[in-house]
C-alpha cells in the first residue's frame, strides 16, 4: 500500500523526517502538510512509481507519561470516491500483549495507549490496512516498525550474596583471588548497562587484626587480586570484602555485595615434640600392646595434612618397637610388637623423628624436624619353662629295653629356676621321666599293635614347672621303628592229600602268619627238615605261600610232616611246626571218599563221629522237652477247700469248671486284670452263658482273633497254677505265676490286639458280679486279710475298708 505519511521533507534532498514522540507535538489540523503522490495517472490508468515509499522505525521511548501519545498517521495515496477505513493489527494489538496500541479508524493516526516497558518488548511489528466500508482491500497492507528506546530504570546486581573465594597464604601482590560478577536489565548497547565495580570496605577475622587494604578489584572484568604483602593464616583466618558495582561507567545506578575471602593454609610450620624425652615401661614376653604416647604441637591448619603428624624410630633394629599416629590427637602412639626379654635386654633407647604427612611448602624456607628420646625399661616376670621343640621327637624300635634313655635336656626356664618334671598323659605307661633332669626312658618294651600307636607314632605328654608354679606342657611324638619280634607261624595245621593222581595238583597249599609287620615278615620261606620227613617235600609258591606233596604214593592214613618256615626279619626267625595230613581217596570232585581214614580225619580237634554224636544227643533232649511239655499239661487239677476266706469254697474242682472255655486272649498287661477278675468268680454264682463274656475278666471272646507270628502254631500251652494257695499271704506269688504263664503261652493273639466279639443275645443268666461272696453278706466277712494280699488288691481292701 502506498501511503503518504506526514513530514517535513528537505526539497534538496528528499529525506523525510518521521513525526516521532521525540519531536515536537502538533494538533491535528497541523497533520496536513504536502502529501507525496508515488503514482501518476497517465490517461485513463494509474501508473505506478518506480520505488516505493519506505517507511523508516519508529522509535518511542519507554517508560512514557504522555498517554496516549500519537505516534504516526498513515494515509492511502489513492483516490477513492467513498470513505477509507483503516485497520492496525498485530502484536500489542490484538496479539498478546494486547491494548498497547490503536489506530485512528478514519485518520489512520496510530497512538500508544499505556506505558512500554523495553525490558519486556523491545519492538513491535504491525500490520495496516486501508478498507471500504464493505471491507474491501483497497491496498496491499503496509508493515511498520516500531521501537522502544531505553532508559536507565534498572540497577545492576550482583547475582551471588555472597561471594566466596580462596587464598594461600604468603600469596605475592597481583595474584588472582576470584572474579564477582553483575548483571544489568538495560539494553547492553547502551551506556544503561555499562558497569564499573569497585571494593568500599575491608573486614578481617579476627577484627582489625590487619589495617592496610589487602585486596583490588578491577573495575570492568570485577576480578579481585592481591594487592600487598602479608598474608598469613595465622594471623588473619578470613576477609570480608564489601564490594559496589554502578551502571552508566560508574555514574548510573548502584548496588552493594558481599566477597568473602578465605586464606588458606600452607605447610610453614613443622611439627615439634613436646616435651622431647619420655620415660616408659614394658612388660616382657608380651606384644601387640600401647607402651606409651609422645605428643606434638603443630602451628598449621588442624585436620589437614599440614598438621598430621607421621613418626618414625630410628633406632629399632630388632623391629620390637612401632609407632604410629593418633587421628584424633596427633599423639604418636608407641607400641611393642615382639615380645621383650629382661634376660637378654632391659632398657632400650629409641630415637623418633616426626614430620607432617605434607611436604614442606616451597613459600618457605627448610624446615628442620624434630627428634625425641624414649627410654623403655623391661619389667621381669616369672617366664614359663620352655620347651627346646615342641612336639619332642623321639625316634626307637619297638624292642626297646626297659631303662633306655630316649631324650634327655628337653627344656629350660629363662629365669634359670629349678625345674620338676613329670608325665602328663602316658595311655600305655611304657615312658618314665626324672623329675630333677628331665630325662625320658623306657618303662618297658613297645608294641607296635597297640590301639594308641597311628602310623607307627605314640603320642604322650610331658610337663614341666618351675620354682614359682608357672607349667608348660608339650608332646612327645615317639616314632616307632618294627622289630623281629615273632616267628612266623604255619596255616593251617592240618589237611588232606588225594592218594593218586597227578603229583603237580596233590598237595597242602600252606601259608605262615606273622604278628610283625614289614619289612620283618614275609617273604616267608618254607622248608622241610631233612632228618625228619624223607616221603614229603614242599615247594615255595610265592612270598607267603608253599605247597606241601608226598614225594611216593603213600597209604591211606594220617602222617606227621615237620615244617620249618622263616620269615625275612633281621635277624630272621623261624619255628617248626606239625602238620597233620591225612591221605585219602579222592572223588572226581577231589574231595575224600567215606573210608575210615577221610572220615576220622585229623586227631586235632573234634573228629565227624563226635559231632554225629553231639547232634543225636542234642536231638533227643528236645524230644524229651516237648514230651514234658505235654504231660504237664494234662496235670493235677488245683481245688478249693471250704474256709472263711474270700477265695475259699466247698467245690473240689476247679473254678475253671464252671467258666466256658473261648479262644485265648493275648497276654500281656489285659491279661493281668483278667487272671484277677476270673480268681474271684464266686462257683456259687450262676455260671455264665455260653458266649457271654465279662469285661475285664480275662475271658476272651468267640470269634476270629488274630494269630501270632513269634510263635509256632498248636504248641502245648504252659501249665498255669490251679489250686490257690492254702495261705492267703501267698496269693500275690500264685497271681504272678499265672501271669507268667500267660505271657509265655504261644497260642494267645499278640498283645494289645483289637480282638473281634460275637452278639451275645439279650439277657444273662448270670448274676452280678458286684457280690464277690454269695454266702454271707458283708457284714458277717471280714476283710482286713485282703491288706495281706499285696498292692493289687489295695483297690478292693480300700472299698471294703469298715472305718
Amino acid at each position: 500500500m502506498a501511503v503518504r505519511m506526514l513530514m517535513v521533507c528537505a526539497l534538496a534532498t528528499l529525506v523525510c523526517r518521521v513525526w516521532s514522540s521525540a519531536e515536537p507535538r502538533h494538533s491535528e489540523k497541523e497533520l496536513h502538510p504536502q502529501v507525496l503522490h508515488p503514482w501518476r495517472s497517465r490517461g485513463k490508468g494509474l501508473v505506478r512509481v518506480k520505488r516505493d515509499w519506505i517507511i523508516p522505525p519508529i522509535r518511542v521511548s519507554e517508560n512514557s507519561k504522555q498517554i496516549p501519545e500519537a505516534l504516526v498517521q498513515i494515509k492511502s495515496d489513492k483516490i477513492f470516491t467513498g470513505e477509507v477505513i483503516y485497520k492496525l493489527e498485530g502484536p500489542g494489538v490484538d496479539q498478546e500483549p494486547k491494548n498497547l496500541f490503536e489506530i485512528d479508524d478514519k485518520t489512520g493516526v496510530i497512538r500508544s495507549k499505556r506505558p512500554l516497558d523495553r525490558e519486556k518488548y523491545s519492538s513491535f511489528t504491525l500490520k495496516a490496512f486501508a478498507l471500504s466500508p464493505s471491507g474491501e482491500r483497497l491496498e496491499n497492507p503496509t508493515t511498520i516498525e516500531i521501537v522502544v528506546l531505553d532508559q536507565n530504570d534498572n540497577r545492576p546486581v550482583f547475582p551471588h550474596r555472597p561471594f566466596v573465594g580462596t587464598v594461600s597464604e604468603f600469596s605475592v601482590p597481583g595474584t588472582s583471588v576470584m572474579t564477582v560478577t553483575a548483571t544489568d536489565a538495560d539494553d547492553p548497547m547502551t551506556e544503561n548497562a555499562v558497569l564499573s565495580y569497585s571494593i568500599i570496605g575491608q573486614d578481617s577475622i579476627p577484627p582489625n587484626a590487619i589495617t592496610k587494604i589487602m585486596f583490588g578489584i578491577n573495575n570492568e572484568t570485577g576480578a579481585i587480586y592481591t594487592r600487598d604483602v602479608g598474608l598469613d593464616r595465622e594471623v588473619v583466618k578470613e576477609f570480608t570484602l564489601k564490594l559496589q558495582v554502578a551502571d552508566m561507567g560508574g555514574m548510573g545506578l548502584t548496588s552493594e555485595g558481599v566477597a568473602i575471602i578465605h586464606v588458606s593454609d600452607i605447610n610453614n610450620h613443622p611439627p615439634q615434640f613436646s616435651p622431647d624425652s619420655y620415660n616408659m615401661t614394658a612388660v616382657e614376653n608380651r606384644n601387640d600392646y600401647e607402651l606409651g604416647r609422645v605428643n606434638v604441637t603443630d602451628r598449621d591448619d588442624t585436620g589437614t595434612g599440614n598438621w598430621e603428624a607421621r613418626y618414625s624410630i630410628n633406632n629399632d633394629h630388632g623391629g620390637k618397637f612401632a609407632v604410629r599416629t593418633d587421628s584424633i590427637t596427633n599423639q604418636g602412639v608407641l607400641t611393642v610388637v615382639k615380645p621383650l626379654d629382661y634376660e637378654a635386654q632391659s632398657k632400650y633407647h629409641l630415637f623418633l623423628t616426626v614430620e607432617n604427612l605434607n611436604p614442606p611448602s616451597s613459600k618457605v624456607s627448610r624446615l628442620t624436624s624434630s627428634t625425641a628420646t624414649v627410654t623403655v625399661t623391661v619389667v621381669n616376670e616369672n617366664e614359663a619353662p620352655r620347651f627346646r621343640e615342641d612336639p619332642i621327637q623321639i625316634e626307637v624300635p619297638e624292642s626297646v629295653q626297659a631303662g633306655t634313655l630316649l631324650k634327655s635336656n628337653i627344656a629350660f626356664d629363662p629365669d634359670n629356676s629349678d625345674l620338676r618334671y613329670e608325665i602328663s598323659r602316658d595311655p600305655e605307661s611304657w615312658l618314665d621321666i626324672n623329675r630333677d633332669t628331665g630325662d625320658i626312658t623306657a618303662k618297658r618294651k613297645f608294641n607296635m599293635r597297640s590301639p594308641h600307636v597311628k602310623n607307627s607314632i605314640y603320642t604322650a605328654a610331658v610337663k614341666v614347672t618351675d620354682a614359682g608354679g608357672v607349667s608348660a606342657v608339650a608332646t612327645v611324638a615317639i616314632t616307632l621303628k618294627e622289630t623281629n619280634d615273632f616267628p612266623p607261624q604255619v596255616f593251617p595245621l592240618t589237611g588232606f592229600v588225594c592218594r593218586g593222581g597227578s603229583r603237580s595238583r596233590n598237595g597242602l597249599l600252606l601259608t605262615a602268619v606273622d604278628e610283625d609287620l614289614p619289612p620283618q615278615a614275609a617273604p616267608f620261606l618254607f622248608q622241610i627238615p631233612d632228618d625228619l620227613s624223607a616221603n614229603w617235600t614242599i615247594t615255595q609258591v610265592n612270598d607267603t605261600h608253599a605247597m606241601l606233596q608226598p614225594l611216593v604214593d603213600l597209604e591211606v592214613r594220617d602222617y606227621a610232616v615237620t615244617v620249618l618256615v622263616s620269615d625275612s626279619g633281621s635277624p630272621a626267625l623261624s619255628a617248626e611246626a606239625q602238620v597233620n595230613v591225612t591221605v585219602c581217596l579222592c572223588d572226581s570232585f577231589r574231595d575224600c571218599k567215606s573210608e575210615a581214614g577221610a572220615i576220622l580225619g585229623s586227631s586235632v580237634g573234634i573228629n565227624f563221629i563226635a559231632l554225629i554224636i553231639i547232634v543225636a544227643s542234642a536231638a533227643l533232649l528236645l524230644l524229651l522237652l516237648l514230651l514234658a511239655v505235654a504231660l504237664t499239661a494234662c496235670g493235677r487239677r488245683h481245688h478249693i477247700k471250704k474256709g472263711t476266706g474270700l477265695l475259699i469254697g466247698e467245690s473240689e474242682d476247679d473254678i475253671r469248671d464252671n467258666v466256658f472255655n473261648y479262644d485265648e486272649q493275648g497276654g500281656g498287661e489285659e491279661d493281668e486284670n483278667a487272671f484277677n477278675i476270673d480268681l474271684l468268680w464266686n462257683p456259687h454264682d450262676a455260671p455264665p452263658t455260653q458266649g457271654s463274656f465279662y469285661p475285664g475278666s480275662g475271658i476272651p471272646p468267640r470269634g476270629k482273633q488274630p494269630l501270632r507270628k513269634d510263635a509256632p502254631h498248636n504248641l502245648p500251652s504252659p501249665t498255669y497254677p490251679r489250686r490257690p494257695p492254702a495261705d492267703p499271704t501267698d496269693i500275690e506269688d500264685y497271681i504272678n505265676d499265672g501271669l507268667e504263664a500267660a505271657d509265655h503261652d504261644p497260642n494267645v493273639p499278640p498283645y494289645d490286639t483289637a480282638l473281634i466279639y460275637d452278639y451275645e443275645g439279650d439277657g444273662s443268666l448270670a448274676g452280678s458280679l458286684s457280690s464277690i461272696a454269695s454266702g454271707s453278706s458283708d457284714g458277717d466277712q471280714d476283710y482286713d486279710y485282703l491288706n495281706d494280699w499285696g498292692p493289687r488288691f489295695k483297690k478292693l481292701a480300700n472299698l471294703y475298708d469298715p472305718r
